[in-house]
C-alpha cells in the first residue's frame, strides 16, 4: 500500500477532512462502473473477443435483475472501449446493449509515444465512428459530440515515471478541443501515476513543459462560476484503507476501487465508497461512487454477471434505498457527469430530474 505514496497519501489524509458529515434528509447515493472493456485483451483473436462481448450482452439482464434503483432502475455499465481495438460488430453488440438500457460506450485509449497532433486525429475519428456509425455517445444544446474518457494504462498527461504508455503532456487540452467532458481513469494509486489530488472532483488544466497536469485543480463547488469552471473534469472512484483486509495482519490494505477476481465487489466496500463521500463541495447529500472493473477478464466477468455480482447489486440496491436515510441511483457516466454539473449549477433535490443536464442520451437509445 505504501508504494508511490508521496503521490497519494497527502491528498488522502487531506480528504479525510473534507467527507461530509451526517446531513438532514435523505442523501442520494450514485453508482457508477466504468467498464475498461478490452474485448481483444491478452491478444486475443477476433472469434474471442466477440465471445466476450456476448456474454456481457447475454447475462446483464439476468445479473441485474434483483437490484432496482429508487427509480426502479437496473445497474448500468459504461464501456470505455480502446480507440485502437475497434470492431464494428463488437460495438454494434455494445449499442444493442445500450438501446435497451443496460450501459452505454464512452472512450478507452491505449497510446505510446504519441503526438498532439496524432492524438486528436485518433479521438476526432474515433469519436465520430461511435456517433455517427453506431448511434453512441450523446451531444450538447450546441449539437457538439462529448464523450467520457479513461486512459489507458493510467498514464493520462504522460504521468508515468518513464514516460511510457502516454507522449504528449497537454494531454487535457487535446480531450477538451476533441469533446471529452470528463476523465474517469482514476484513482491508480499505488501507482505512480496517481495525482496528489485524492477523493475529490476537479478540473485540471495543462501545465506548460510539464507532465501530471492533473496532479493538481480546482475542486468543483456548487454555485461555482463560468470562470472557476475552466479544465478538463477529473472525477475519480473512492480511494481508502481497508482495515478489514491487513497485510502481515497489521497494515491495511488500499482499496483503489478497482473490482479484480482477488478483490471482488462487496457489500463491505459499497458501504466504505459511500463513507468516502465524494461531493460536489457545497453539496454533501449527493454523493458519487465510481468503480471501475475489467470486464474482459473471465474471471471478472463471470464473477460479476453470475457468480458474485448479483447478490452484491441486490444488496447495494436494498441498503441504500431505504428511502428514509438513502437513495440510490445506478448511473452511467455521463449521467454521472450530468448529476456532477447540475450541482455545480446550484440545483438540489432529486439527482434523477438531471440525469440529461448538459450532455444527452445517445441515438441509439432512440431506436
Amino acid at each position: 500500500m505504501f508504494r508511490a505514496a508521496d503521490k497519494w497519501l497527502f491528498g488522502y489524509l487531506a480528504s479525510l477532512f473534507l467527507r461530509p458529515r451526517k446531513t438532514k434528509g435523505v442523501r442520494h447515493l450514485m453508482v457508477c462502473f466504468a467498464n475498461h472493456f478490452e474485448p481483444f485483451r491478452g491478444g486475443a483473436d477476433r472469434r474471442t473477443a466477440l465471445e466476450r462481448v456476448r456474454q456481457w450482452s447475454d447475462s446483464i439482464e439476468q445479473a441485474t435483475r434483483d437490484a432496482k434503483d429508487s427509480e426502479g432502475g437496473r445497474p448500468v455499465q459504461s464501456f470505455f472501449y480502446p480507440v485502437e481495438d475497434y470492431d464494428a460488430e463488437a460495438l454494434e453488440m455494445l449499442a444493442d446493449m445500450t438501446g435497451r438500457g443496460f450501459g452505454e460506450v464512452e472512450i478507452h485509449l491505449h497510446h505510446r509515444n504519441d503526438t498532439v497532433e496524432n492524438l486528436s486525429r485518433s479521438l476526432g475519428k474515433y469519436r465520430e465512428l461511435l456517433n455517427r456509425v453506431h448511434g453512441l455517445l450523446g451531444t450538447d444544446a450546441n449539437g457538439l459530440v462529448r464523450f467520457g474518457f479513461v486512459h489507458g494504462n493510467w498514464a493520462l498527461c504522460n504521468s508515468r515515471p518513464d514516460g511510457d504508455w502516454c507522449g504528449v503532456n497537454e494531454e487535457l487540452s487535446v480531450l477538451i478541443e476533441a469533446g471529452c467532458y470528463a476523465d474517469f481513469t482514476f484513482p491508480s494509486a499505488p501507482s505512480p501515476t496517481q495525482p496528489r489530488m485524492v477523493n475529490v472532483i476537479y478540473r485540471a488544466n495543462d501545465i506548460p513543459g510539464r507532465s501530471r497536469g492533473h496532479d493538481s485543480g480546482k475542486v468543483v463547488t456548487r454555485y461555482s462560476t463560468d470562470g472557476e469552471r475552466k479544465g478538463l473534469m477529473i472525477i475519480p472512484g473512492p480511494l481508502s484503507l481497508n482495515w478489514r483486509r491487513r497485510k502481515w495482519g497489521l497494515l491495511p490494505s488500499l482499496d483503489n476501487s478497482a473490482i479484480e477476481p482477488a478483490n471482488i465487489l462487496t457489500l463491505d466496500r459499497a458501504c466504505r465508497a459511500a463513507a468516502v463521500g465524494i461531493h460536489v463541495r457545497g453539496m454533501p447529500e449527493w454523493i458519487f461512487a465510481k468503480f471501475h472493473l475489467h470486464g474482459c477478464v473471465e474471471r471478472v466477468a463471470h464473477g460479476f454477471l453470475r457468480e458474485w455480482g448479483p447478490a452484491v447489486l441486490s444488496e447495494m440496491a436494498q441498503i441504500f434505498n431505504d428511502s428514509a436515510t438513502w437513495k440510490l441511483h445506478w448511473v452511467t457516466a455521463r449521467e454521472l457527469y450530468n448529476i456532477i454539473r447540475a450541482a455545480e449549477d446550484g440545483h438540489g433535490g432529486d439527482p434523477a430530474l438531471y440525469r440529461d443536464y448538459e450532455v444527452g442520451p445517445p441515438a441509439v437509445k432512440g431506436r
